[in-house]
């Protein structure tokens, strides 16, 4: 049996009566745990104006995990390209891959991982916001790594000859069909587009032509995976998170709340139902039933590796998760090889 590589996505969740501080230190937390556990690489996202997300500035959080840790691979899922200049970003993970060599990913999203007026704070400027941009974007960031860009006379240092696993990320066929173009490895998010991922990783395998990077496609899921010892005290420490992606959709996010906060929200039926259909097809409860779910995952898909992602009140039961995944789920999946 080939069991499929497991990694951790992150996005340092600011639980309620706690500070930005104590939600970047239970992050360094988990990946130091993720590490002696033998998870493959942990990821931070980047989110912007969102009062329980705490991973705003990856870059800054990366060098700190990666220096915090020694084995693990560690990057970002994602970087949201629109936000930032490529030369920045080549600058930036340049400098991570040469302090950090063979360790550094670079996870690059399309979409700004916020509103319009903050993504708009961000870039200063509405030029290379649009999805239309996002190709030449990418190729002039790769460029920068690469020295290839003779449109360019622009040296990026570090960047230059210290470049990343660049990965692509997304959960639409756009970021897909493009993956697949480029060579490059593909992440789709699962977790919150559940319902498109089987048709984009087939357009990502179709479209997909080796590259110096990369000979035959490689996708990762990311997958929302909550293990406790029981099914009943999972979807207890799945309330918080259900309970923010309500709160988010109707324009007003929240610290994280606690089980018990969650637990006695008055959810309406139509609440009831978009919380069923966001999780329905995600990893939630005992061993058992998170191998079960996983398993099923991997066979429909035919994913290279999942990446876990929780959102849990407390940092215990976050890491009790990874434990028990590790050591009771890992062993009983299967890779798209067996």
């Amino acid at each position: 049996m080939i069991d499929v590589p497991l990694s951790v996505l992150d996005a340092s969740p600011v639980a309620a009566g706690a500070s930005a501080s104590q939600a970047l230190h239970r992050t360094t937390a988990a990946a130091q745990r993720a590490e002696e556990l033998g998870y493959h690489r942990f990821w931070v996202a980047e989110h912007h104006n969102m009062p329980a997300i705490a991973s705003s500035a990856p870059a800054v959080l990366i060098a700190h995990l990666a220096a915090a840790t020694s084995t693990i691979r560690v990057g970002s899922g994602g970087v949201m390209l629109p936000n930032h200049a490529p030369l920045v970003v080549a600058e930036q993970f340049g400098t991570l891959e040469a302090l950090h060599p063979g360790r550094v990913d670079l996870g690059i999203g399309r979409a700004p991982g916020t509103d319009q007026l903050t993504a708009l704070a961000l870039r200063r400027t509405t030029e290379g916001l649009s999805a239309e941009a996002f190709p030449d974007e990418l190729a002039d960031l790769i460029s920068l790594f690469t020295g290839e860009n003779e449109r360019w006379p622009i040296l990026a240092m570090p960047g230059r000859g210290d470049m990343p696993a660049i990965w692509l990320l997304g959960s639409s066929d756009f970021s897909a069909r493009l993956a697949g173009l480029l060579g490059l490895p593909f992440s789709f998010a699962h977790h919150f587009s559940a319902g498109s991922t089987e048709p984009a990783l087939a357009l990502y395998r179709e479209n997909f032509r080796p590259s110096r990077w990369l000979r035959r496609p490689y996708a990762m899921l990311a997958v929302v995976a909550i293990c406790a010892s029981t099914d009943e005290r999972a979807q207890w420490l799945s309330g918080p998170a259900a309970l923010s992606f309500l709160r988010m959709r109707a324009g007003r996010p929240q610290p994280l709340a606690t089980p018990a906060e969650a637990a006695a929200y008055p959810y309406s039926g139509l609440d009831q139902e978009m919380i069923r259909q966001r999780f329905a097809d995600q990893a939630i409860g005992s061993p058992d039933t998170v191998r079960r779910q996983l398993a099923s995952l991997l066979e429909r898909t035919g994913a290279d590796e999942l990446m876990l992602t929780a959102q849990v009140y407390d940092i215990e039961d976050r890491i009790q998760s990874l434990e028990l995944i590790a050591e009771k789920v890992a062993g009983g999946l299967r890779g798209p090889g067996s």
